[in-house]
């Protein structure tokens, strides 16, 4: 395909988006002319095929294949229904997945559907990753200030480990910190909070927080009353996690989160030259 034509078959599909119930979508009617199909009943069985295909994949057709008909007037008071869906980014891959790959618009679809589709995981993952740093980092920020509020009251480093092991293990259902680092594979020099999901690092740290909180408001004092303290915190974030079917010790690792960090960094790197190249080309 000559570059003119891949640029007006990309500018053509990248104008017919539209944004239904919050999500971008294309029309099956107006896809169907984008396509190449001169009649519904054509497109509607590649329709039907994408379905499947939607269904095999373990996907909901409802998600990705929103029906959007609608009755029109006709002459003599009659009435038509105009069959038409507001389609997904995947919904439209898969339409173009199993259409006529001899249509040079059906084989350009498939790599642009491809491709935006894969972007948008991307991007997904990316946002993913941004909160769990964002979390640990919270987390780190929650232990500090109590470290801080418990030395001031006598509380030394090995005490304030001691206190935080033990929430550790109200929070895991028993298992101890050196217990969840052998289960998760996690290095024995490294915090285990730094291989943990993200739901659990703001367990961990929604229950250390209580513990500052409660140690200033009662005036807690020694290792016991506050240990006590964020023992029964810790307890309090497991049961609520419980009861919606969630065990923190069952969760299985995640990416080490100075891995991340270091990807999210040279991404937004690469992210900054590719504007700087695009400026200097204007």
């Amino acid at each position: 395909m000559k570059k003119e034509y891949i640029t007006a078959l990309f500018d053509t599909f990248e104008e017919a988006c539209y944004m239904y119930q919050g999500t971008e979508c294309w029309s099956a009617r107006e896809l169907q002319s984008i396509l190449g199909y001169l009649q519904w009943r054509n497109f509607e069985n590649t329709i039907e095929k994408a379905k499947i295909s939607c269904v095999n994949a373990g996907e909901k057709v409802a998600n990705h294949f929103a029906d959007v008909s609608k009755t029109i007037q006709m002459p003599k008071d009659a009435e038509k229904i105009i069959i038409d869906y507001a389609l997904t980014r995947y919904a439209c891959y898969l339409i173009a997945q199993n259409g006529n790959a001899s249509k040079s618009q059906i084989s350009f679809a498939q790599t642009y559907f491809a491709v935006q589709t894969r972007k948008q995981e991307i991007i997904e993952k990316r946002v993913l990753d941004v909160a769990r740093v964002l979390a640990r980092e919270k987390l780190s920020q929650s232990e500090n200030k109590l470290s801080g509020i418990i030395f001031e009251r006598g509380i030394d480093a090995k005490s304030f480990s001691f206190i935080r092991s033990k929430g550790d293990e109200a929070l895991f259902g028993g298992k101890t910190t050196n217990d969840m680092k052998r289960i998760l594979k996690v290095p024995q020099t490294r915090p285990l909070a730094d291989f943990l999901p993200t739901l659990t690092i703001k367990a961990k740290d929604f229950a250390t927080e209580l513990t500052s909180h409660n140690v200033v408001d009662k005036n807690l004092k020694g290792d016991n009353q506050i240990a006590n303290e964020h023992i029964e915190n810790n307890l309090a974030v497991r049961k609520m996690l419980h009861i919606r079917g969630v065990k923190p010790e069952q969760l299985p690792p995640a990416e080490d989160v100075k891995k991340v960090e270091r990807r999210l960094t040279s991404d937004e790197k690469k992210i900054v030259k590719k504007i700087q190249i695009n400026k200097d080309r204007k």
